[in-house]
């Protein structure tokens, strides 16, 4: 597995145009921003940042995802990931973080009948949070599917079927520590960067689960024994050029 180090630059600014690290960036924000430089993804998961969108909260940071077959250019699925913070807390989102996300893939046709292939998507993500333990709230969202018949030019190209996720949660904070009991002598001063500090939700958690459910919809096998139970969707017979 790669990290995402070194793709987490720039591209995370605040309401003056200030980057993430900048000092008139809120701590929070550069700290939430900052732990997403450390999580590892698997091979398949190429992660660039992206200009994030400016009006949905004063401070945004946007991650785009391709995920790679066989080949580069094999284009399994593909996703958007949209880190908003506002200081003052948001109240649809009740808190201060927001994270939205758009994922999408092509499925094979036997797939795409399915019925409950909405729902089974819906689960994928929620399901992705919960496996990982990431305590979230206000999950919203829609999943479309869309199929495309082609015509005149076009004939010979087999009918084709996407199936969209629009979707936003608001990631829990850090629990506050519980006091210290009393003793003869007082704690050492925790040094500067040490620990999550309060109010920050665990981001890298949250896009490493988002990177599981790329993957999922992409059709990959799981990594590891414990997830030898998931299902996911088969690939695409052929490629799709980039």
């Amino acid at each position: 597995m790669a990290a995402v180090q070194g793709h987490l630059t720039n591209g995370a600014d605040g309401p003056d145009g200030t980057e993430a690290g900048g000092e008139d960036t809120p701590p929070a924000f550069r700290h939430a921003v900052a732990a997403l430089c450390g999580v590892r993804v698997r091979p398949e998961v190429e992660l660039d940042p992206t200009p994030p969108p400016r009006r949905l909260a004063p401070y945004s940071y946007a991650l785009e995802a391709v995920v790679t077959g066989a080949s580069d250019d094999e284009e399994l699925a593909e996703g958007r990931l949209i880190l908003l913070h506002d200081p003052a807390g948001h109240d649809s989102w009740h808190g201060t973080f927001r994270l939205v996300t758009l994922v999408h893939a092509d499925l094979e046709p036997e797939i795409a009948a399915d019925p409950l292939l909405p729902e089974v998507c819906w689960s994928w993500l929620t399901g992705a949070l919960e496996a990982r333990g990431l305590p979230y709230g206000e999950p919203s969202g829609t999943v479309t599917r869309a199929s495309s018949h082609y015509f005149g030019a076009m004939g010979e190209r087999e009918p084709s079927t996407r199936i969209e996720i629009r979707a936003s949660w608001t990631p829990a904070a850090h629990p506050a520590p519980e006091p210290a009991r009393p003793g003869p002598r007082r704690p050492e001063p925790a040094e500067e960067g040490a620990g999550e500090p309060l109010g920050v939700p665990d981001t890298a958690g949250h896009l490493a689960a988002w990177c599981d459910l790329l993957c999922q919809i992409a059709g990959l096998p799981p990594v590891g024994a414990a997830e030898a139970g998931v299902v996911s969707l088969p690939q695409r017979r052929g490629p799709q050029a980039r």
